[in-house]
């Protein structure tokens, strides 16, 4: 049986909005997207199987610190993955999925673990369209329970100009200490 293998694991706080998540870059993806932040991952076979006994004391050492569980890639191995969302669902926690598939590709090859997730990130890597912080990006941010699209939780507001303060001289022009260049005391 084929099992997944991962090569980083980090808590992490930007890539699941509202949620403080253990996340687990698997290796093996076979997309290959060009401008991949983890081309390194690419390559099956690196790094640590991810058993459930693993993860389960992940989630022990945890426990009340994360919310979520995020999986980085892993699809291409469905029924492990499955096992695994279901270990994180059983202990009360949040799921989600970073995969450049789209959701359709996902559920034709198989969809078993789409009901698991919370959370799913669909579409290829497009460095013309940017990530989910871009408005222009391919990719989908997913409440799956809803079917939501949550992108604009990672677009942040240009933040507005800080106010000028308007910067009263203690010394005025007309004043004799102005032009003595001396401050007398009074």
């Amino acid at each position: 049986m084929q099992q997944l293998r991962f090569t980083s694991e980090q808590i992490v706080w930007q890539e699941v909005p509202g949620e403080v998540s253990l996340a687990f870059l698997f290796s093996g993806c076979l997309l290959r997207c060009r401008g991949c932040h983890s081309a390194d991952s690419w390559k099956a076979g690196l790094g640590s199987v991810l058993t459930e006994d693993y993860l389960q004391s992940r989630l022990s050492r945890y426990r009340g610190l994360i919310s979520c569980v995020l999986f980085m890639g892993g699809e291409w191995l469905p029924e492990p993955l499955e096992r695994l969302l279901v270990a994180v669902t059983r202990a009360g926690l949040k799921t989600c999925l970073y995969t450049g598939l789209e959701r359709d590709e996902l559920e034709a090859q198989s969809g078993c673990f789409i009901p698991h997730l919370t959370y799913l990130k669909t579409g290829r890597w497009m460095p013309e369209q940017g990530g989910l912080d871009s408005p222009t990006t391919n990719q989908r941010f997913i409440h799956v329970p809803s079917g939501d699209v949550l992108n604009h939780l990672f677009i942040r507001e240009a933040a507005p100009a800080p106010a000028r303060k308007r910067v009263i001289p203690l010394v005025q022009p007309g004043d004799s200490a102005f032009r003595s260049g001396v401050l007398q005391a009074a």
